[in-house]
């Protein structure tokens, strides 16, 4: 499908969205330039999956418009790649990971059709680009999280998309996988737009290009930098900044109730620092906090 890339990627304008009484995003706007890498991040509950399944077209919105390359989102998903939160097979159903990669291609088949050869080399060929082609028959709850988030994530690539969302892609995957994820992201965002929902810090200060704090309302930074002001009005509770060689964002104490949450969330700040080669952050360091 021929898209025209002058027009924004994603954009949205004046968009409510509500779940019955409970409002979950406020008159937002914003918008997502091609081949942009572009994180969502935020408080859990502020609206940042919401905000994703809204530009697959999953959800409408109450109030507002989304387009995407221009057009009704629901009019362009043959163009939309996506890896969910946490997609933990079940056990007992018996699928391989071809099948699942293949499951990319349904879009383009005819209902009561088989795949196609052409089908079939595509799955090999995602396969083989995020290093699983060598499982391909192997089930699909028999392989590791980090191994599992790379042939859903081949799976996403089957569909032959322009934007690729993902949400939480490292949640529950080790540090090496990890950094094998971003750095094919980073590689597959020469040819495509990648909007992701994350709580890396340092995914963020490595390969991100443009943030957004979502909780409700939208706060944006297109030079990829989290500022102060932004996580401020985004947690609405005080937060400092702390630089050990790596930018990372800490919550002091307050009391909210939302304490619980945020203190969660330093704690997985933390906790991704450690995972980088080199970190200077000390136990030393730790007490001074």
């Amino acid at each position: 499908m021929e898209v025209d890339t002058s027009l924004p990627a994603v954009s949205f304008d004046h968009v409510w969205f509500s779940y019955d009484s409970h409002v979950v995003l406020k008159d937002v706007s914003f918008s997502i330039k091609d081949r942009d890498f572009f994180a969502l991040i935020g408080p859990n509950g502020g609206g940042k999956t919401t905000l994703i399944k809204l530009c697959l077209g999953l959800l409408r919105p109450g109030k507002g418009n989304i387009r995407i390359y221009g057009k009704k989102p629901e009019k362009m998903r043959k163009i939309l790649g996506y890896v969910p939160q946490n997609p933990n097979p079940n056990p007992s159903f018996p699928v391989s990971v071809i099948e699942v990669v293949l499951m990319g291609r349904l879009s383009r088949v005819r209902i009561g059709s088989r795949y196609s050869k052409a089908d079939y080399e595509i799955a090999i060929k995602t396969l083989s680009r995020v290093g699983m082609r060598e499982h391909a028959e192997s089930p699909i709850h028999k392989l590791s999280g980090g191994q599992r988030q790379r042939v859903f994530l081949a799976r996403a690539l089957a569909t032959g998309p322009r934007i690729l969302f993902l949400d939480e892609p490292t949640a529950g995957i080790d540090a090496p996988s990890q950094n094998m994820l971003f750095d094919l992201l980073n590689e597959l965002n020469s040819t495509m737009t990648i909007v992701m929902v994350t709580h890396d810090t340092v995914a963020i200060s490595r390969y991100i290009k443009t943030v957004a704090c979502v909780n409700q309302r939208l706060f944006l930074h297109e030079e990829g930098k989290i500022t102060k002001e932004m996580l401020d009005a985004t947690y609405q509770c005080p937060v400092d900044l702390i630089a050990h060689g790596i930018p990372h964002r800490v919550f002091d104490e307050h009391n909210s109730s939302s304490g619980k949450s945020n203190t969660s969330y330093r704690e997985s700040i933390t906790k991704s620092l450690h995972k980088v080669e080199g970190d200077s952050y000390t136990k030393k360091d730790k007490k001074k906090e």
